[in-house]
């Protein structure tokens, strides 16, 4: 089962279950509560019966009023009224009626029955009972009526609520009730079935396009995807163009580094080859032939070695001796080092360093290498009559920067985010002729940033020479 479907099934589930559950609750609470009503409507009437006719009984000082009481209550049927009994209604002065009588208690016939404190009937309103009879048990609420004035009891109101309409008329509300919520429900399963519709489309949409942009990229074709919210779906359209544009830049970087290998390997090779063929046949000097293999097998093994970096970076595995160590000392053994080749070259090089320098903890021979690489690549950027300055210098109490400036071919703005890209080589390094493999600088990279440091690289253009700073907490 597709992902579309299965949202759409979960969302039109959830949403069935929840109006289900609305319907059987509400059901049986409205029930509940209608039963509850049921049994308290005869209370309430004999409650305010009984203080109705308390009230009567007082005023008149007998019973002599209590029918007309009931009638203006609303309580007289049949032929009382004139009317019989299966079209008894209410008349005008029913409107009296007492508070909390029901609206359908008043369309069927209640049983009120008036008993004296002797126990004799005083008026039975259905006239199932003739004044002055022994009452019998009756059914209903019974209350009590009191002359206020003594504040004794004179007699008692019994009211027998038809129960059974009432039960009938609840439950016809209540089927009413059932109705109108299934029809609703079933009008929001639809709505839930349309919105979930939609909704599962939307976010299978993406998720779709990303398949098929992947394929097409396993395929070796450039792929794109539409960035059309700022939601999680477009942060991952936005994250997967942006995969797409770095896996461009790399296999541009990697065709450039098979072309760059290449060039860098079939140099040493053809001289080596030459040598020896000059050593065979005796058109070259055995001291001349091996100082040059000698040279050319050192330009393989750097190449070697740099490539050796560059797979032990890749899986984090730059292991540090670190120990506390001068960094005048060592950029001034740097110095020395490549003093030479600048000198062959034509450059001059040259340290700037204050005395305050603190000793930092680092692995000594990494650091070595990393700040070979730069005045390396500097050296080779600058031409003849050219300079290479390293300063050091602390920024603050907690920061260290070393900085290798020269004054050679430049750096145009739009290669300097990718100065540390491995491989990478700008367009001004292969037009001159100048060697080297594009990893000098993201090694030197790795190996500041396995110290917490960090490198940065400046430069005004093209023609403008360039700087690469390194700092290095304290």
């Amino acid at each position: 089962m597709s992902l579309r479907w299965r949202i759409m099934g979960a969302t039109v589930l959830v949403v069935v279950v929840t109006v289900l559950v609305s319907i059987g609750v509400g059901y049986y609470t409205t029930q509940t509560n209608l039963d509850e009503f049921v049994d308290e409507i005869g209370d309430d009437e004999a409650v305010q019966l009984a203080r109705s006719l308390s009230r009567e009984y007082t005023a008149a000082g007998g019973w002599e009023t209590a029918d007309g009481s009931l009638s203006e209550a609303g309580y007289i049927y049949g032929e009382n009224l004139g009317e019989s009994p299966g079209e008894a209604r209410h008349t005008e002065g029913s409107e009296a009626r007492s508070p909390g009588t029901s609206e359908a208690l008043h369309h069927d016939q209640v049983r009120i029955v008036i008993v004296g404190v002797d126990g004799r009937v005083v008026t039975d309103n259905l006239s199932e009972l003739p004044p002055g009879a022994t009452a019998p048990d009756l059914d209903g609420r019974r209350e009590t009526v009191f002359d206020l004035t003594a504040n004794q009891p004179v007699g008692h109101v019994y009211v027998d609520v038809n129960r059974e309409f009432l039960s009938t008329e609840s439950g016809s509300f209540l089927d009413t009730l059932l109705y109108i919520t299934l029809v609703g429900g079933a009008l929001t399963v639809g709505v839930a079935v349309l919105l979930a519709a939609w909704l599962s489309k939307r976010i299978t949409a993406p998720v779709t396009a990303l398949t098929e942009a992947t394929q097409a990229i396993a395929h070796g074709d450039a792929a794109r995807l539409p960035v059309a919210s700022s939601d999680e779906l477009g942060q991952m359209s936005a994250a997967f163009n942006q995969m797409t544009s770095t896996l461009e830049t790399q296999r541009e970087l990697r065709r450039r580094l098979i072309n760059d290998v290449s060039h860098e390997l079939n140099t040493p090779l053809s001289v080596i080859l030459l040598e020896a063929r000059g050593l065979r046949d005796g058109l070259q000097t055995a001291e001349s032939a091996s100082d040059h293999i000698i040279e050319e097998v050192d330009r393989l093994r750097g190449l070697v070695t740099d490539l050796d970096w560059l797979a032990e970076t890749d899986h984090g595995e730059t292991r540090l001796s670190v120990q506390a160590s001068s960094m005048q000392e060592l950029l001034a053994a740097e110095v020395e080092r490549w003093q030479p080749q600048s000198q062959a070259r034509q450059v001059e090089l040259s340290l700037q360093a204050t005395d305050d320098l603190p000793p930092i903890d680092l692995d000594r021979m990494r650091m070595s290498q990393a700040m070979g690489n730069v005045v390396s690549n500097a050296i080779h950027c600058t031409g003849a009559g050219g300079s290479v300055v390293v300063r050091a210098e602390r920024e603050d109490s907690e920061t260290l920067a070393v900085s290798i400036t020269d004054d050679g071919i430049g750096i145009d703005a739009e290669d300097l985010p990718h100065v540390f890209d491995r491989f990478y080589r700008t367009d001004q390094s292969r037009g001159r002729g100048i060697s080297g493999t594009g990893l000098g600088l993201a090694i030197t990279k790795a190996i500041v940033e396995a110290h917490e440091g960090t490198t940065t690289v400046t430069s005004d253009g093209a023609g403008h020479g360039a700087t690469v700073t390194i700092r290095l907490p304290v």
